[in-house]
């Protein structure tokens, strides 16, 4: 009997669009003679819905369109056997139930990687993949996962973050705070957003100020790096869980301009979008477009050591399932930095793990395999008592 996937995507993020790419190539690689999948979309707004013509890219052009094909989908929190049903069309009508044996979430950014998804799924009891709860909200939180990494040993730039707040209230106060730790060139960095989002170059004040100014619209706190100046970008994927991993090659991704951007992830470093793209093409759009080196151009010893830190900081921050984690080499010192760990990553990294012999379909077997053997496991723990001691 096959199982019943839902794939989960779309939400309320910055990262909306680049989440139905990640998801739409997922259901793609997914093994159809196994499993059923379930499209579950999140809109912009929190509303969710299913439907067939969710797998098909070029909907999502037409969002009112697609809303009025696709049903609206009611959740039940309880934790029962169906947790989610197809919303009534007339009060007439009964509430239809959709079975997910397990959950597949592919939303990147808040609300999906920052373990508020997975805070859900856990209180309807339904096995889901990838990181806990709290392994995605301090990975998905940079200034918290920078202090965890440092208490494991791992290298990551030194830094000051403050509260957008404290921008708004007293901008001189920052500007001096910053100005005293750190000389020009700098990055600046929304405290809890992926796809380089808002993330900047600042070379002087009135940068600095700009970049700023972004940051604070997209997040409630905002970090400050040294600039890297003579950088290579590394990445490198973790594939597993606390019992065993699986660490990927190391890949080089290409940037256009001084820092790796958002264009250059999704849109090859060019303009074109990816809205051309059906279903059955599973190697285009999202982060498999990027430009990029794999294998690195680094020395075999230098990948060694970026494998076992990436090994380090999954197992350290106990991570689950795939995790790209992003490096910063210093070309100038050959000091190896942490940049951050992304827990859902675009693609779900498969081009990765491609030449360890991992293909997508492999790689999202795996990750729904990790996931049920997890939540058998949780669900021998204790974690409440029969006898009801207000009994008396």
């Amino acid at each position: 009997m096959k199982l019943n996937v839902g794939v989960i995507f779309g939400g309320r993020s910055v990262e909306h669009e680049v989440s139905i790419l990640s998801a739409l190539q997922c259901i793609n690689a997914i093994n159809k003679d196994k499993y059923d999948v379930v499209p579950i979309y999140i809109s912009k707004q929190g509303q969710w819905y299913t439907g067939k013509n969710l797998l098909v890219l070029d909907n999502y052009r037409n969002l009112e369109k697609l809303f009025i094909e696709s049903n609206k989908i009611i959740i039940n929190q309880n934790s029962e056997s169906f947790s989610f049903f197809l919303e009534p069309k007339t009060i007439f009508t009964r509430r239809k139930p959709i079975s997910i044996d397990v959950a597949f979430p592919v939303m990147h950014g808040t609300y999906g990687e920052d373990g508020t998804l997975q805070g859900l799924l856990e209180t309807m009891n339904i096995p889901y993949v990838g990181c806990d709860v709290l392994s995605s909200a301090t990975t998905m939180d940079k200034v918290v996962s920078k202090e965890l990494l440092r208490s494991l040993g791992v290298e990551v730039l030194d830094d000051c973050w403050f509260y957008s707040e404290s921008w708004v209230q007293d901008k001189d106060s920052v500007l001096a705070k910053i100005k005293a730790k750190f000389s020009y060139p700098l990055i600046v960095k929304p405290g809890n957003l992926g796809s380089s989002i808002g993330v900047t170059a600042a070379n002087n004040d009135q940068e600095l100020e700009d970049a700023i100014d972004l940051a604070v619209r997209l997040s409630l706190r905002v970090l400050i790096e040294p600039k890297v100046v003579n950088l290579k970008e590394i990445n490198c994927a973790v594939l597993g869980d606390r019992d065993f991993v699986e660490v990927s090659v190391c890949e080089e991704p290409i940037r256009s301009k001084e820092i790796l951007s958002y264009k250059d992830k999704y849109f090859g470093g060019g303009t074109k979008n990816k809205l051309g793209m059906k279903v059955g093409q599973v190697a285009s759009g999202g982060m498999s477009d990027a430009k990029r080196k794999i294998p690195a151009e680094i020395s075999g010893e230098m990948t060694l050591k970026i494998q076992e830190i990436a090994r380090k900081a999954f197992i350290g921050l106990n991570c689950h399932g795939v995790v790209r984690i992003d490096f910063l080499l210093d070309q100038d010192t050959n000091k190896i930095y942490v940049c951050e760990l992304n827990t859902i990553p675009g693609s779900l990294a498969f081009y990765l793990l491609e030449p360890l012999g991992i293909n997508f379909t492999s790689l999202t077997e795996r990750l729904i395999e990790l996931a049920l053997k997890r939540h058998r496991e949780a669900n021998n723990l204790t974690v409440s008592y029969a006898d009801n001691i207000l009994k008396g």
